[in-house]
């Protein structure tokens, strides 16, 4: 694959190398999008594996982010900041001006959303979508408050993903806490036994443990980390209400 001078300078560390299965389907269409030639499913990339990689995860956040930050039909400086944040402490000053640059062609693109949906659905391990999903609620949480529309629009894409009710419930209450949120984390009802609160939590810091995303690299594993805390936090607060030992 060739890329010419410009491209490279602009989004080099991001397009440049580390992709995978995000060069074909709607997702390397958006990417052909920004370098001039579109990839899809019939190009000439060749998919050798539906391993995700580094590269291939940062570039499904910058599509799928589009969809969120669009929800209200209004893009927000809250929202751009918070990206900013998280790239710049994830991935570094120099890869995130390129994924910011590509971010904002990105958001000019209507995005197609089921078929994206569909692509990270078949290609990217439960780990990493889940991941994905906490991150989307940190933008729509980034003026301190998730409207419905963005709830809608992330419940829409979780279920498109394949993600379970369970699990995303348990996502959105660690940003939009509803009643007993802290029991919709561990995916539990109030009515639990000591030993099931046990059990749920035991459960739950293997299912969002960072090492389940290692292989996505050390800078997803570090934002990782955020979102097991809040498991931590909420079994906390469950043993602290009860009393438990």
């Amino acid at each position: 694959m060739q890329l010419n001078h410009f491209t490279m300078a602009k989004y080099g560390k991001w397009i440049g190398g580390g992709l995978g299965w995000a060069f074909g389907g709607p997702i390397g269409g958006i990417v052909g999008f920004l370098i001039g030639s579109v990839y899809d499913s019939s190009s000439k990339v060749k998919q050798n594996s539906r391993i995700t990689r580094q590269g291939d995860f940062a570039v499904s956040l910058l599509v799928i982010s589009s969809v969120v930050m669009k929800a209200n039909q209004k893009i927000k400086k809250s929202e751009l900041d918070y990206v900013k944040g998280f790239l710049v402490t994830n991935f570094g000053e120099e890869k995130a001006k390129e994924a910011l640059l590509m971010l904002r062609e990105i958001l000019q693109k209507d995005v197609p959303v089921e078929d994206v949906c569909r692509q990270l659905r078949v290609n990217m391990d439960i780990a990493s979508r889940l991941q994905l999903m906490h991150y989307l609620f940190g933008i729509a949480n980034a003026d301190g408050f998730v409207d419905k529309n963005e709830v809608a629009t992330i419940e829409r894409i979780a279920k498109l993903m394949g993600i379970r009710e369970q699990d995303f419930m348990s996502v959105k209450n660690m940003f939009v806490k509803d009643h007993d949120a802290s029991y919709k984390i561990l995916e539990i009802s109030k009515d639990a036994s000591d030993e099931e609160v046990k059990k749920a939590y035991r459960r739950m810091a293997v299912k969002y443990h960072p090492d389940k995303v290692a292989h996505l690299g050390e800078d997803v594993q570090k934002a990782a980390k955020e979102k097991f805390q809040k498991v931590v936090d909420a079994y906390d607060n469950i043993k602290k209400e009860r009393g438990m030992l």
